[in-house]
């Protein structure tokens, strides 16, 4: 098996550019590479701006809400309003020019910010609203003269008319039955028989998504996603080998699940990355602890193509 080629560390960021969160400048360093993927310790524009236009498969951003929390000690989060969607709108058009042909760019957030995120994608000819995903929350507190938020949103575009992969059958749900009696939680309007047997179609309403709060499953202090998320976006947008990006890779958890469905993959945060490492190190040598959602909640085993080893040189989505 042919092992991929990474760039020297200076050969992958075209000239220096300035640290959007941190006062400092910095190039982009390498933290840990595997054969499917590198990690760099980089700002998200940084990340972005190294990498060649359209060569990206499938690109997910969760970047900061900001909302005042503490990601590290290059972090901030908590601009003026003006200042937040500018430093957003330079890093959404990065993403867009390095989103591939019909590749998919999924964009996490709250609502509040996804709606100006909408607006400005849909200035982009290039790109096609695709869906609007709830992912609903496990608790919401009562806010006064508001309804309770219950939900996050996820945004799914795609650069051209036409997904170039869109593996429905990979994430199809499983038909909900009662936990008590063991019967079906809908009836279907009596038309059962015709579901598909591979189960339903995944809705634009994620609600089986559990909060990352157990100290064994998060790997830094600050929120972390559940991997069923990433899970469904890889499997639904590409097949193996093609190259996934996250410009704010947080505790990993993009890297973990490309890495087990043998994705290419190039993450980078700004702040320290050894949780990144260190989730991927458990994931090689088997210690990571399995998470419930891995179970049940995603269709079964992947094609023949997903099972491949053969990966292709991050090189080619490299900048010289």
């Amino acid at each position: 098996m042919s092992q991929p080629h990474f760039p020297e560390e200076v050969s992958c960021v075209s000239q220096q550019l300035p640290l959007l969160w941190s006062a400092e400048q910095d190039r982009m360093r390498t933290v840990y590479s595997t054969k499917f993927g590198k990690i760099y310790q980089a700002d998200c524009l940084e990340l972005l701006q190294s990498l060649r236009t359209g060569t990206v498969d499938t690109l997910f951003a969760d970047p900061p809400f900001n909302l005042n929390k503490q990601y590290g000690k290059n972090g901030g989060d908590d601009l003026p309003v003006a200042k937040y969607l500018a430093w957003s709108k330079r890093w959404i058009a990065e993403s867009v020019r390095v989103v591939a042909p019909g590749g998919a760019l999924f964009l996490y957030n709250l609502p509040k910010w996804l709606i100006e995120y909408g607006a400005y994608l849909n200035s982009f000819p290039e790109m096609t609203f695709k869906h609007w995903i709830a992912v609903d929350k496990a608790h919401s507190l009562p806010i006064p003269n508001r309804l309770s938020p219950s939900h996050y949103g996820l945004l799914y575009y795609i650069k051209g008319k036409k997904p170039r992969v869109f593996n429905r059958d990979l994430v199809r749900t499983p038909i909900q039955t009662c936990r008590h009696c063991g019967k079906d939680v809908k009836d279907y309007g009596g038309h059962k028989k015709f579901l598909n047997p591979k189960g339903l179609n995944l809705t634009d309403v994620w609600d089986d998504v559990p909060p990352v709060r157990h100290r064994k499953y998060k790997n830094r202090p600050a929120n972390e996603l559940a991997p069923i998320v990433l899970e469904r976006i890889i499997k639904l947008t590409t097949n193996a080998r093609d190259l996934i990006c996250d410009p704010f890779a947080g505790g990993g958890v993009t890297a973990y699940v490309a890495e087990r469905l043998k994705r290419r993959w190039i993450v980078a945060d700004i702040n320290d990355c050894s949780a990144i490492k260190d989730r991927l190190i458990s994931w090689e040598q088997g210690s990571h602890p399995e998470w419930e959602t891995n179970k049940k909640r995603i269709a079964g085993p992947s094609s023949s193509s997903d099972r491949t080893d053969r990966v292709l040189p991050l090189l080619d989505a490299i900048t010289n």
